[in-house]
């Protein structure tokens, strides 16, 4: 059973008339004919009463039952390909995005905020990857359509627009000698130990340039939890080399002083898998990152 043979019987019971049928579909008036007979075969029943002369032909309850079906399915399928036809204008579907804590917090609010209202027709997935090496398998593998994430890229088919950038500090307890300072080198910890992030790309690039100028980087521990690394900083335990992005601001336990001498920003960047296609979604989530990003930029309280 095809469409075909239900479109032949909507036309044969609108018209009344074989030929008219035919005239409507753009067919001969025996494609119709054999339209219905197949449709009768399949169904095993006479669906068109045919009184022959000039009167009109009708549908046999059979075949009106038969079409009140076929009108729910070709309705159907016009939806679907309504669907269709949205899913290539990028207007529904679904568009998986991974974070990371700091971005999860200060940046993807926004973000969401503006393409849910824009996009309401996507259904936004959203992840975790716990190191960078997941977050780049799971671009690479096409599990994950974007990925806010920190370059240099490591090599691989990926591309990445940068959104903004913030300075690393130095976290610090507020009761501590360094929290009256306004910056302070590696020199000046004392018996403060370091507290840092486990390796990531801009990590590794602060740690090469510190090594650069002479600085052997230790950490007495590591987290990628931003929440445990503050906390840790309130209690005294050590101070903390971080991005700005990653305090969680009023928190008058600790406080961030500028660390000297300077070392590169922490980037911050949307990647995506260079060879696979951006639907129309996922550039106009790129383009709303970049200028809530800027925002965020903007508004950053640098020590």
């Amino acid at each position: 059973m095809e469409v075909r043979h239900f479109a032949a019987l909507d036309a044969v019971a609108r018209e009344g008339s074989f030929g008219r049928a035919a005239e409507r579909l753009g067919y001969t008036q025996s494609a119709v004919s054999q339209q219905i007979a197949t449709l009768e075969k399949i169904v095993g029943e006479t669906l068109v009463e045919r009184p022959g002369g000039p009167r009109a032909v009708s549908l046999t309850e059979a075949g009106k039952l038969l079409l009140r079906h076929a009108e729910a399915i070709v309705a159907r399928l016009d939806a679907a390909r309504a669907d269709i036809t949205a899913l290539r204008a990028g207007e529904t579907g679904t568009l998986r995005v991974a974070t990371y804590q700091s971005v999860g917090a200060r940046v993807l609010p926004g973000v969401m905020r503006r393409f849910l209202a824009d996009w309401p027709g996507i259904e936004l997935g959203l992840s975790e990857p716990t190191t960078d090496p997941e977050l780049y398998a799971s671009i690479e593998s096409g599990a994950v359509d974007l990925a806010f994430g920190s370059p240099p890229l490591p090599d691989g088919p990926f591309e990445a627009l940068e959104l903004m950038s913030d300075p690393f500090v130095l976290l610090v307890p507020v009761d501590s000698p360094l929290a009256e300072r306004s910056s302070a080198s590696l020199d000046d910890l004392g018996d403060h130990v370091l507290i840092g992030s486990n390796t990531c790309a801009s990590g590794l690039v602060v740690e090469e340039a510190l090594r650069e100028r002479g600085y052997d980087v230790e950490y007495a521990f590591r987290s990628d939890d931003n929440g445990t690394v503050q906390g840790l900083v309130a209690a005294g335990f050590g101070v903390a080399l971080t991005p700005v992005l990653a305090v969680a601001p009023g928190d008058e336990r600790v406080r961030a002083i500028r660390l000297v001498p300077k070392v590169p920003r922490r980037k911050v960047a949307v990647i995506w898998h260079r060879d696979r296609h951006r639907s129309p979604a996922a550039r106009a989530f790129i383009e709303i990152a970049r200028e809530v990003s800027a925002d965020v930029e903007r508004q950053l309280v640098e020590p």
